[in-house]
């Protein structure tokens, strides 16, 4: 079954362009409801306080971001998070958004830690070093 909201074409481009190019790590993805895609809000080379802080406080978001974290023996390591940034004053938007995070782990089926995060602390930087393992 599909999802009925779809990946707009600036969307793919900003994916595209994240993956190809590399000079940029997260795209944060809105829905535009009378289009019934998801449209690229942010797309840049943020850090990760950057990121938290550029989610709305009472607005959903879907972020794609590449994780950059040392491994416990010092290895550089990557890894890629779906994140479905959903605060509690949002929940009318909740099925939209939960559509659309289908939608994108369909187009990235590399992406293998899927986050869902309705407060700040759910985003702490060893919490998704943990995640990312």
């Amino acid at each position: 079954m599909s999802s009925p909201i779809d990946l707009s074409e600036g969307s793919l481009a900003a994916l595209q362009h994240m993956r190809e190019q590399r000079e940029i790590n997260t795209v944060i993805l809105r829905y535009a409801g009378t289009q019934e895609v998801l449209v690229p809000e942010i797309e840049g080379n943020l850090t990760h306080d950057e990121l938290v802080q550029s989610l709305p406080a009472d607005e959903p978001r879907l972020v794609v971001h590449e994780l950059a974290f040392a491994s416990s023996e010092g290895a550089r390591k990557h890894a890629q998070l779906l994140i479905f940034w959903m605060p509690p004053d949002a929940r009318e938007q909740e099925q939209a958004y939960t559509d659309g995070f289908t939608a994108l782990k369909d187009f990235l089926p590399d992406a293998h830690v899927h986050l869902t995060a309705r407060r700040a602390s759910q985003l702490e930087h060893r919490r998704l070093v943990a995640l990312a393992g």
